[in-house]
């Protein structure tokens, strides 16, 4: 049992890191709503790289033949990685850059895995979808805009809590719940606010920490870098980079990569002298082949010269955390009917934040009234 202080605590808490957090949640969902169907959105708006229909079986062409198209494109640019989509394997992403050293100025090809054609390559950097993307991930803010947000973030989690603490006595001698229809419209907006708000509960609760751990992506992703990576590859920092002339067919690299961990896909390839892989391999970011392990990359380092694998490692738990949380974020797991329950969520946690607002304003204005009529008889009696 709350003391009336103790209520009074938590009152104060719910109170304010809802109204801090309130503007900018609203705006993560509003964003949000249409990043959930991200990939129909881009199919319609001719966005997205769509590779065409073919038989099924048709065989693919080698992963050598893929990056001469890539460079066929770009001849005065390396190629610092390769990658493919998770749900597919028909196009090759080959990310192209003046030189291996991290850089902003990137161009990336795809490329159809069956026939080796360039595809059309939709514009970066613009758009609708992107300015979404943008909104919702960093407020085109960085990584301070990112950082910002995942504060917003636990102010969100506060206010679910505190909310979760004085539901019940708020509502103890109420039915699990009820709307009073036969009251005052602000009394009937504070028990719908407080129905959609358990309603999406749960679901908030998992938005909410998935997001905040999503804005601490890349300074996890630094960490792993400096950390575990940083000792995979530290036997070879200091080699020479191995060139295109002295490496291995790269289907034979590739193949050697997967035939290391069966029941594989490839997620991503590093190529030697970049980020991501050491002077002396190509490091292949291999996927599992169920919804769970699909998520969880795990690096293969195969001697670019000899093609022998060297090393394979795991994730560390943080990054499997953030692997994991990335989709579960915007409801990827479960195809449609997912997506489609995401949205719904999403649009009752709108309603929760505009009832929310609006409970405020109407509180304020309620006090300021009472306010002006004290002082009007306070004028009178004297």
């Amino acid at each position: 049992m709350l003391t009336v202080r103790a209520i009074r605590v938590w009152s104060w808490l719910h109170k304010w890191s809802s109204l801090v957090c309130t503007l900018f949640i609203l705006l993560l969902c509003l964003t949000g709503l249409p990043l959930i169907f991200q990939h129909e959105i881009g199919h319609a708006l001719g966005t997205e790289v769509e590779a065409p229909d073919m038989p099924s079986g048709t065989a693919q062409i080698s992963l050598d033949r893929v990056l001469d198209v890539a460079r066929s494109q770009y001849p005065r640019r390396v190629v610092q990685f390769a990658s493919q989509e998770s749900d597919s394997a028909d196009v090759w992403y080959v990310t192209m850059t003046p030189t291996l050293s991290p850089t902003p100025d990137f161009q990336q090809v795809p490329v159809d895995s069956r026939t080796g054609a360039a595809l059309p390559r939709p514009p970066l950097h613009q758009g609708f979808m992107w300015v979404m993307d943008k909104l919702h991930v960093d407020l085109f803010a960085g990584q301070p805009g990112k950082l910002f947000l995942g504060v917003m973030g636990l102010l969100l989690l506060a206010s679910i809590v505190s909310g979760v603490v004085l539901y019940a006595p708020f509502m103890r001698k109420l039915a699990f719940g009820e709307v009073r229809r036969d009251r005052s419209r602000r009394i009937r907006w504070l028990d719908m606010h407080n129905l959609l708000g358990i309603v999406t509960l749960t679901w908030l609760v998992v938005v909410g920490a998935t997001g905040v751990l999503n804005t601490w992506a890349e300074l996890l992703q630094q960490r792993w870098q400096s950390t575990e990576l940083a000792r995979l590859l530290g036997p070879y920092k200091d080699l020479p980079v191995i060139t295109d002339a002295e490496r291995a067919p790269m289907q034979r690299l590739l193949e050697a990569a997967m035939a290391s961990a069966p029941l594989t896909k490839v997620a991503f390839i590093a190529f030697p002298g970049t980020t991501f892989s050491s002077p002396r391999h190509v490091t292949f970011y291999l996927r599992g082949n169920n919804p769970l392990t699909s998520r969880l990359p795990q690096p293969v380092l195969v001697d670019a010269a000899t093609a022998k694998v060297t090393a394979a490692a795991q994730l560390p738990w943080y990054l499997i955390a953030l692997q994991v949380s990335r989709p579960l974020h915007f409801g990827d797991y479960g195809g449609m009917p997912m997506k489609i329950l995401w949205a719904a969520l999403d649009l009752a946690t709108i309603a929760v934040l505009t009832s929310g607002l609006y409970l405020w304003v109407a509180r304020r204005r309620t006090q300021t009234l009472v306010t002006e009529v004290g002082a009007v008889v306070a004028d009178g009696a004297q």
